[in-house]
Order: structure tokens, then C-alpha cells, then sequence
């Protein structure tokens, strides 16, 4: 299979040249054939859409305008989520049909930026025409009119798009090679399920860096760090720690390993803006969360399970049955709807968490090989 090397990150073949073209020549047609008798406005989105742009009008059949604008959404591996103003647009678009080109549309917030701006200078009308569409990292409601290849919310470069500058010449689409890259599992579920045992025997099984929010928060108050006291407060009351505070912790942690062949990550995370903030960092690092295993336990088992650890761990929200209780209550409201984030990816595997703990380790290992 053919690889490109970019920077530090390895990356592989996903959509050759002749298919990007056969796609392409069928929008075109279909613009042409959708505008005839207008004189539209094609709008491209600098820097990505410069080669879908040139072969795009190409593929046109009729009289056009064209010209380009620049907005800033992406930093190495990862869209940030924030877009400035589109710089560059000096046609009148008043009463026009503007079609705006992009060479991906992800997220979505780029789009919806532009579609704002073109509504504000009076277009009549606004058609999105983009060479690939990431249908499970869309965040927006404008529906694509012209969209040429669907692909999965995954990082690619080639045919004008980049990694850190590199890779816009490829005449392919490539796609980072995961093979070559860590990988990040999430072990799920809620107190007592036996996350911390089973991370244990599986960061050893294959080689990863086990993560815990736990063990994070408890070095930091043992060592009486200003973000240790804060989660204190809020872990001696069975509650959760705010999401900035453990982002933070978190993000330290991972930072520390940077050559690790992946991260379980055990206890995070435990909310939606967590998740998402989790996707956003190790999308910055070229990678992303590639399964959460939940383990699903009984809610009386939990209770012995933490009643009986408590005789031994020292730890207060271990001891006591009504924090124990309430800690189940706060991860089956608060903790468990994370499950439907990694769901929506297609990434996410429920396991019978009762049994041995080598039964249960068999059931997890067999999902992560």
C-alpha cells in the first residue's frame, strides 16, 4: 500500500487520484447543468480548496465568476473550532448565486461562517459544493447541496489539504496511519466495575499507559497541588470534579508520554464536555479515542465491591454507603450519557463486567486485539 511520510506522522493511501476526479467531473456536470442560464459566483475557500477549484471549473459548463476568501480553522491535526472572519471577498454577491467551494467540511463551523457573511452582503442564493463531507463530525444544520465523496471522521491530507504546510501537492487523498500511530481505548463504567484491575493487566498486555482520574487527583493532593485541593473538596463528597480542573490534570498526564503506543484511559471521560474535549486534544496530537469498553455491573455488586475495598484502600468515598450510592447516582446521570458520544462514532463496545478477573480480561482483550 503506498505511504507518504509528513513531519513526524506516517500516512496512507485512502482515495487515488482517478476516483477524486470521477467525482468531481459528475459535480461539475451536475452544476452545469443545475446553473444553466445563471452567471454564478464560485467562492473558494483558501488554502485547502485550490486544487479542487481548478478542476471543479474545469468540469463547468457555462459563463462564471470566481474568486477566493481565507478563513483559519485548523492547527496541525485538529479544527479548533474558532473561525475568523472570511478576509478577501470584494465582489459584489447582492442578488447572486455565490457557490461556495471547500475542499472538506467537517465540523462545519467554517461553513456556517461564510453562509452568515454571503446572507449578510445580500446573496440571492448559496449552494455548498465540497470534495469530501465528514458526516459524523458535523456539527451543523445547512445541508450539503454538492458533495462528492463521503469519508469518516478521520485526518487526511493530500490534493490541497495539509498537515502542519506539507502534503497539499499529492495528487491522492491519504489518510494518517493509524497502524503506525498509538492507540487510545476508553475503559467505561461505573464505580466498582473493576476499571482500575482491568487497566492494570491491560496497559501490561499491550503495552499502553494506563491513565486514571483517580490516581491523577490523588497525586495531586498528596502532593498538595492548587488543582489537588480543588478536586478534593468535590471527591471526598462522592461528586465530580469540574471538567477544567481534570482537563487539565489529564492533559499533563498524556504529555508526559510521548513516545506511549497508546493510552487507556480509566475514569474519563466522565462528561460530555470532557469527551469532546478529549477528542479535540488527541486530535492536536494526530490521534483519537479508538473504543470505549464499558463494563456493565449491577448496582448492589458495585456497592459490596466498594464496601469491601473500602476495608483496605483508606479511602473515605470507599467506606461509607450512602457516598457510595450517591456516586452510582451521579455517574448513572451524568456519566453514563458519555457512552452515547462514542456510540455515534461507531466506537463504543459494552462487556458482562461479573466473572473471574481473568474471565473479564479475556472479554476486554479480545475487543482491544
Amino acid at each position: 500500500m503506498k505511504h507518504v511520510q509528513l513531519h513526524d506522522k506516517r500516512f496512507k493511501l485512502s482515495i487515488p487520484s482517478e476516483h477524486i476526479q470521477g467525482a468531481i467531473s459528475a459535480m461539475g456536470a451536475q452544476l452545469s447543468k443545475d446553473l444553466e442560464g445563471d452567471t454564478p459566483l464560485f467562492l473558494g475557500v483558501l488554502n485547502g480548496c485550490f486544487r479542487l477549484a481548478g478542476d471543479l471549473l474545469a468540469n463547468y459548463d457555462g459563463p462564471c465568476d470566481v474568486t477566493f476568501v481565507k478563513v483559519a480553522s485548523y492547527e496541525g491535526t485538529r479544527s479548533t473550532g474558532e473561525v475568523k472572519r472570511i478576509i478577501g471577498l470584494d465582489v459584489p454577491v447582492k442578488g447572486r448565486t455565490v457557490v461556495v467551494m471547500e475542499d472538506i467540511v467537517d465540523t462545519g463551523h467554517t461553513i456556517e461562517q461564510i453562509l452568515y457573511d454571503l446572507e449578510g452582503r445580500g446573496a440571492e442564493k448559496i449552494l455548498i459544493a465540497t470534495l469530501l463531507f465528514k458526516p459524523k463530525a458535523y456539527k451543523g444544520h445547512v445541508p450539503m447541496d454538492y458533495g462528492a465523496l463521503e469519508i469518516p471522521n478521520d485526518f487526511v491530507v493530500g490534493y490541497g489539504m495539509d498537515y502542519d504546510g506539507l502534503g497539499r501537492n499529492l495528487n491522492d487523498i491519504y489518510v494518517l496511519d493509524e497502524d503506525h500511530h498509538m492507540k487510545n481505548i476508553i475503559l467505561f463504567g461505573p464505580p466498582g466495575a473493576g476499571k482500575g484491575t482491568q487497566s492494570a493487566l491491560l496497559t501490561e498486555r499491550f503495552e499502553m499507559v494506563h491513565l486514571s482520574t483517580g490516581d491523577i487527583f490523588r497525586a495531586n493532593i498528596k502532593g498538595e497541588t492548587e488543582l489537588g485541593q480543588l478536586a478534593k473538596g468535590y471527591m471526598d463528597k462522592g461528586e465530580l470534579v469540574p471538567d477544567d480542573v481534570t482537563i487539565r490534570m489529564l492533559e499533563a498526564e498524556v504529555l508526559k508520554h510521548p513516545e506511549a503506543k497508546g493510552f487507556i484511559f480509566d475514569g474519563f471521560p466522565r462528561t460530555p464536555a470532557q469527551a469532546q474535549a478529549l477528542d479535540v486534544f488527541l486530535e492536536s496530537k494526530g490521534t483519537h479515542i479508538h473504543q470505549m469498553i464499558a463494563l456493565e455491573v449491577e448496582e448492589e455488586e458495585l456497592v459490596q465491591r466498594l464496601l469491601e475495598r473500602g476495608k483496605d484502600s483508606g479511602r473515605a468515598d470507599d467506606a461509607d454507603e450512602s457516598v457510595i450510592r450517591n456516586r452510582i447516582r451521579v455517574y448513572e446521570e451524568q456519566t453514563a450519557i458519555v457512552a452515547e458520544h462514542y456510540d455515534a462514532q461507531d466506537r463504543f463496545t459494552a462487556v458482562d463486567g461479573i466473572g473471574s478477573i481473568e474471565e473479564i480480561n479475556e472479554r476486554l482483550a479480545k475487543i482491544i486485539a
